[in-house]
């Protein structure tokens, strides 16, 4: 098996058969985002809660067959690549890390004037050496983001390298909502596959998951509202129910139990219900939920169309 075709934990490599149960495709378990350049401060974007984050994935993997949780927590975003590996310890679900660089005021200043060579080379160094010093490695590139919507010029070129460090590495790409049509166009004029990419939809207009989704990318909803749901069926309904990825989308610490929030456990607790009660049949939501997640990561679909 191609390295490619495993799912890089912060534990090492994993054939995907091995993961069982549903994947979070979209989530942070230890981030920073408080305060940058250019950015209003809020306390509430620091989320260095270990024990209830723990807490929460365990009950998860007890009760609604949590398997594993992909975290975004990228360079720039107060990426902790240590205490990732202590909650999967504690937890028993896996998790994936990830490299690449955020957005506008969150990217280092190095970075900034850095040139895609360079930023190229940086994140082909963490894919292979580790991250941060300690040898857990990311399996995932993002997330990558535009902070006033348009990519910057540094923006852009960040976008470049993470196109193609994928395309080295064989890793995917998540991208944030914030610029998410303009990156994708980025990444797929790289030559990127589609297939390789997850954009993060909150908006309201249905044409731009619509898009992703034609454009053969992965289109992932969290922030789980109504119109999440509506998308979500829509997408289902009009034959794109294996281009969706749903997750919970956790960035903020008011948003876990302990402090009133609903939780990771969202999803499991009340998108999903919803999606059954609208007729969504739970073949569909295993693809959504475990098979369309572990395609992306492990590059499952490039295998499947050589075959």
């Amino acid at each position: 098996m191609h390295e490619a075709d495993l799912v890089m934990t912060v534990n090492g490599p994993c054939p995907p058969p091995a993961i069982e149960g549903a994947i979070l495709p979209r989530e942070h378990l230890r981030s920073d985002l408080r305060c940058a350049a250019g950015a209003a401060s809020d306390p509430n974007r620091w989320l260095d809660e270990e024990d209830a984050v723990v807490e929460e994935l365990c009950g998860l993997r007890r009760y609604d067959a949590l398997g594993l949780v992909v975290e975004l927590s990228c360079i720039g975003a107060g990426r902790d690549a240590a205490a990732l590996a202590k909650v999967a310890a504690r937890s028993r679900v896996g998790v994936v890390a990830g490299t690449g660089f955020f957005a506008g005021p969150f990217t280092p200043a190095w970075a900034l004037d850095a040139d895609v060579d360079t930023l190229t080379a940086h994140l082909l160094a963490e894919i292979r050496d580790g991250l941060d010093g300690t040898g857990v490695r990311p399996g995932v590139i993002g997330e990558i983001g535009a902070w006033d919507g348009e990519p910057s010029p540094a923006e852009e070129r960040c976008a470049v390298a993470a196109a193609r460090a994928s395309l080295a590495s064989g890793l995917p790409v998540a991208v944030h909502h914030r610029g998410a049509v303009a990156l994708l166009e980025i990444l797929l004029g790289e030559g990127l596959p589609a297939c390789r990419v997850s954009v993060a939809d909150a908006g309201t207009d249905h044409a731009v998951p619509r898009k992703v989704a034609e454009a053969g990318g992965y289109v992932c909803l969290s922030s789980l509202g109504p119109d999440r749901l509506r998308h979500a069926l829509a997408l289902v309904e009009e034959g794109h129910a294996d281009r969706l990825l749903l997750s919970s989308g956790l960035s903020m610490v008011s948003e876990i139990e302990r402090y009133g929030g609903a939780g990771y456990g969202h999803l499991f607790r009340t998108f999903l219900p919803r999606m059954r009660e609208a007729g969504i049949a739970e073949d569909t939501i295993r693809l959504i939920t475990r098979d369309n997640p572990l395609r992306w990561l492990a590059h499952l679909e490039r295998r499947h169309l050589e075959q």
